[in-house]
C-alpha cells in the first residue's frame, strides 16, 4: 500500500486521462470508419494492448485516407 502513495499521481493522472480519452476517441472511430490499413481486428487488439502508442499508431498509419 505504500507504494501506491510513493508514486507521483499529479503527474500520472493526466496522462493516464489522456491515454484513456484517446483510446475512446480511437475506438469509436475505427467503429465508424469503413476501411482501415489492415484488418480491423488487428487495430482493435493493437489500441487496447498499446495504450497510448497503439492509438496514435492507428490515427498515424491504419485510417485509409480517402
Amino acid at each position: 500500500m505504500s507504494e501506491l502513495q510513493q508514486i507521483p499521481w499529479a503527474l500520472v493522472a493526466p496522462i493516464l486521462v489522456v491515454q484513456f480519452i484517446l483510446m475512446i476517441v480511437a475506438l469509436i472511430d475505427l467503429k465508424r470508419i469503413y476501411a482501415t490499413n489492415g484488418p480491423k481486428w488487428i487495430w482493435l487488439i493493437l489500441i487496447l494492448i498499446s495504450g497510448i502508442l497503439g492509438s496514435i499508431a492507428y490515427f498515424i498509419v491504419g485510417r485509409r485516407q480517402a
